[in-house]
């Protein structure tokens, strides 16, 4: 049974990070992870939900400021 993943997660709970040094996404498996790889996870994101990699950088950009209370 396949399950559709793109209504899983609320957009309004979605945030994404890069904080695992040994766990890099793909195409990058096997190298050391840093902050600069956040978009890949970002367009995974936009893939599953089916929606644009400006829309997952808008909500998620909105999530974390509601989040973590930034002005």
């Amino acid at each position: 049974m396949q399950m559709k993943l793109s209504g899983m997660v609320p957009n309004e709970r979605i945030l994404i990070e890069t904080d695992s040094p040994y766990l890099s996404p793909e195409p990058l498996r096997g190298r050391r992870n840093d902050p600069r790889n956040v978009k890949f996870i970002a367009q995974k994101v936009a893939d599953v939900k089916q929606i644009s990699l400006e829309a997952v950088a808008q909500i998620t950009y909105e999530n974390a400021k509601r989040i973590f209370d930034i002005k």
